[in-house]
């Protein structure tokens, strides 16, 4: 047990009792900086895309009223004492009032109190397409939905601390959540709360001029109480269990005491684990901590795979039952395989072949050339390869739409033609502010698309679900080209559910990442099918692709929009692999060609480098404030159409590995087939 004294008092706050609810040994890791947390690096991007502090504003837009006070500042104790004073008036209406009980504090979004009776409403980016509280329940009504299970026992913390420190008061206890029901009636709005950051200190800025110009509309945001479903919470544990087990947190975060950490499933997505760079900065890894301390291991042992590895597994929770940790521990009894009635890997194959593969110490890469012939000689020449960028916010950028409604703002298109050559065919962004684009963004495409019939390939199910709802945009509309816009999306793709309006199109796209699932596997991916773990293994495993790609070829001989004689197969000289080529993008701001003053929160390593989807999100946010400057706004398109131009490359690496070892199947006349 580690223990030590903190310099102050510290107390169980909501934010520090929600991390306890996933793992209580997270609260000493996330109270001493020595340990790495993954989670403050994204956290950024996570806020920004779901409109976490935006929606706390708007909220209290929504709830302000002449009795308003908000509680500014950090200190505790002017910000207890305070709020005292405040709930002492009759009527009012608090903003982040401080309500602390022993070791106990937190700071509720908003409480209104009108006479003996106090409204607690906590605020939250969540969408929510119910009308009532029984929203929050499963089907039967007798428990809670896990889909706000985490939610609610916020409430449920938050409403025991107000009624311990105010046992006079009469509690009504409230979610307010993003409405998906609600349309926004201005354009604009999200445009209205602007997130910047001082002193390493989130905040957002109220447009002040453009809230005076378009107003707030009707509201997107819906008050639901939950009076009846916090003592589902409550009864769950017994009160007087529910009581002591947030003593002892609280206890424990006071003193700085490491809970004995238990191994579970929620280890899995530990953000206390060291990056290389946190282990060149001297940060200790907390995963490792509890995994060593629990099972009495080295910390070298744990260089082999754990069971989480393994791909769609649904078993991880028996496996850590039964005391198998890693992949080596099972066997195939641990799996239920079901042969696929086809020549391809069905998901429980797929797993016994990773399994066997590090059973075996077999790093060789898997790949069925039979049935990818199969496959192939389907396909239609010039093939077309395509990939959007697209947002959903909570709070919408655009009249008409609801919160969390797609927003489709960039397509890339790379086509592969009948003699093997390679071009960057087109692309389109929209990132004018107040503009909405999806029907644009489909007139484009159609563009790109109709002049042949050729086969159309999209890596997992994101490109037909969001082209589904487009069409439903589009039947909502008056746009004059609607139904001939609906019906050609119709012939690329297929519909999302099972009802009277079923289709599939004549030229339905090819889901690329079905096609590696069921041909191709290389341990190096670790089970991930993710582009982003596909790419680089596929690059590090084909001598055909480092032929092409290790000289300036592409953006010279291979026609690209956006790069200029660039080598794509470079080497790590320390693991002598090749670099992924996502890490390879530039950053967006170098050097001093841009001033301080303009970059703003754009340059704190916010927006450094675009090579994800939520950085592209983010940097399309960004992008619809208007005050960017025109300088910064077009270093961030810049970065936007390398980084979607790259997820369309890296689907025609993919399919140029696979043509390349299917015809040299051909010419040996040696295929790789299924393991037996």
């Amino acid at each position: 047990m580690s223990m030590s004294k903190p310099s102050k008092t510290r107390y169980l706050t909501k934010s520090r009792y929600q991390l306890a609810g996933e793992c209580p040994t997270k609260l000493y890791y996330a109270s001493n900086p020595e340990y790495a947390n993954q989670s403050q690096k994204d956290s950024f991007l996570e806020s920004l895309a779901e409109g976490g502090y935006q929606v706390g504003e708007l909220a209290k837009l929504y709830e302000m009223d002449a009795d308003s006070f908000e509680i500014e500042g950090l200190a505790i104790e002017s910000a207890v004492k305070e709020t005292e004073l405040l709930l002492q008036k009759d009527k009012v209406t608090i903003f982040e009032a401080a309500i602390r009980y022993q070791n106990l504090l937190i700071r509720a979004d908003i409480l209104k109190k009108n006479g003996n009776q106090i409204e607690l409403i906590e605020v939250k980016a969540k969408s929510f397409s119910g009308t009532d509280e029984s929203a929050f329940l499963n089907r039967t009504g007798e428990q809670i939905n896990p889909a706000y299970s985490s939610y609610l026992e916020d409430v449920a913390f938050q409403t025991y601390v107000l009624r311990k420190a105010y046992p006079q008061y009469q509690i009504k206890s409230y979610l307010m959540l993003a409405n998906k029901n609600a349309k926004a009636t201005v354009n604009g709005l999200n445009q209205i709360f602007k997130i910047t950051q001082e002193n390493g200190r989130k905040q957002i800025q109220i447009d002040e001029p453009l809230l005076k110009n378009i107003g707030l509309g009707e509201k997107i945001l819906i008050k639901v109480c939950v009076d009846s479903v916090l003592p589902l919470i409550y009864d769950a544990e017994g009160m007087a269990a529910y009581e002591k087990r947030i003593q002892d947190l609280a206890t424990s975060y006071e003193t700085n005491t490491k809970i004995q950490p238990t191994i579970s499933t929620t280890c899995k997505s530990c953000e206390f684990t060291c990056t290389e760079s946190d282990v060149a900065e001297g940060k200790k890894d907390g995963f490792l901590e509890c995994w060593t301390e629990s099972l009495g291991l080295p910390k070298e042992a744990f260089a082999k795979p754990l069971v989480f590895e393994l791909w769609n597994s649904r078993k991880s929770a028996q496996y850590l039952r039964e005391s198998k940790y890693f992949l080596e521990d099972l066997s195939e009894e641990d799996l239920t395989i079901n042969p696929s009635e086809d020549d391809t890997l069905s998901t429980s194959e797929r797993q016994w072949l990773q399994l066997k593969k590090v059973l075996d110490g077999d790093n060789s890469v898997y790949l069925n050339t039979v049935g990818l012939k199969f496959e192939m000689d389907r396909w239609k020449f010039p093939l077309h390869f395509i990939d959007f960028e697209t947002s959903t916010v909570a709070i919408p950028f655009y009249q008409g739409m609801s919160p969390y409604e797609e927003v489709a703002f960039q397509f890339s298109h790379h086509v592969v033609n009948e003699d093997g050559s390679v071009e960057h065919k087109g692309q389109y962004l929209s990132t004018e502010p107040g503009v909405f684009p999806n029907f644009d963004f489909v007139r484009h495409l159609k563009q790109e698309l109709e002049s042949d019939d050729g086969t159309i390939f999209r890596y997992s199910n994101h490109e037909n679900t969001i082209l589904n709802r487009i069409i439903e945009q589009l039947d909502e509309s008056t746009e004059p080209d609607k139904q001939e816009l609906i019906d050609w999306i119709k012939t690329i793709t297929h519909s999302g559910g099972k009802n009277e309006n079923t289709w599939v199109g004549d030229r339905d796209m090819v889901d690329l990442c079905e096609i590696v699932k069921k041909y191709h596997y290389d341990p190096r991916t670790k089970g991930s099918n993710s582009i982003k773990a596909v790419l680089p293994a596929v690059l590090n495993s084909s001598s055909y692709l480092q032929s092409i790609y290790n000289k300036p070829i592409y953006g010279n001989e291979i026609k690209s929009l956006n790069f200029k004689e660039k080598v794509w197969l470079e080497i790590n000289p320390i693991t002598k692999e090749a670099i992924n080529p996502y890490d390879q993008l530039p950053d967006l701001f170098q050097g001093n060609e841009i001033p301080e003053s303009e970059l703003s929160l754009a340059n704190q390593n916010k927006l450094a480098r675009l090579n994800d989807g939520g950085a592209a999100l983010t940097a399309f946010a960004f992008l619809q404030f208007m005050d960017c400057s025109e300088r910064v706004r077009t270093k961030i398109k810049e970065a936007l159409l390398k980084y979607c131009e790259l997820d369309t490359l890296a689907m025609v690496f993919i399919y140029q590995y696979f043509r390349h070892e299917v015809d040299l199947g051909k010419q040996n006349d040696s295929p790789q087939f299924l393991l037996g």
